[in-house]
């Protein structure tokens, strides 16, 4: 018997892996690799959507459609600059920002009492406090991420990590 898992896609993180492997991958072909060896409950794919982006609901109406389900949050726009009160003007640049490590955190924790191995497609070292105590409560948890991308801290806590890199000819974006 497969032991049974969900995926949990950190998508923020996974756009600047991505960017920085230089390909992109086919979530489609992700989804059947990770079916081969487990039952796969559900993939959840989590990130931040600005008002009127067409190009990001594109996206996740193709995620939806494949079967991998979107969860989204409002992305914060956040002004820097030179904003000192002796100035006349204020010369600002904005900075948007989506983080939902907290909701994946939340729902990995929220169910994790049905599931055998959690996959999380991050490399993000805030997930390590988490895995670690997954771990301690008998789950496995396996990371997706790159070599250029992936934090020491997360390969410290991991049941095991898989480098993109190294299943490129089965997730590659053609």
């Amino acid at each position: 018997m497969k032991p049974k898992a969900k995926v949990y896609i950190d998508g923020a993180n996974m756009f600047y892996t991505q960017k920085k492997l230089g390909w992109f991958i086919d979530w489609k072909k992700v989804k059947d690799f990770l079916q081969e060896n487990r039952e796969i409950l559900e993939i959840r794919y989590y990130t931040g959507l600005k008002v009127n982006d067409e190009k990001m609901a594109s996206f996740l109406r193709y995620l939806d459609n494949i079967g991998i389900a979107p969860f989204t949050k409002p992305v914060k726009v956040i002004k820097v600059g030179n904003d000192h009160p002796s100035k006349k003007f204020y010369n600002y640049s904005e900075i948007y920002k989506s983080n939902c490590d907290v909701e994946m955190a939340t729902d990995i924790l929220l169910e994790r009492k049905e599931i055998d191995e959690i996959i999380l497609f991050t490399g993000d070292s805030d997930f390590q406090y988490l895995i670690k105590k997954l771990k301690d409560i008998g789950k496995k948890v396996a990371v997706f991420s790159s070599r250029k991308t992936i934090s020491w801290e997360i390969k410290l806590v991991v049941t095991k990590y898989i480098y993109l890199e190294d299943i490129k000819d089965k997730i590659i974006r053609k």
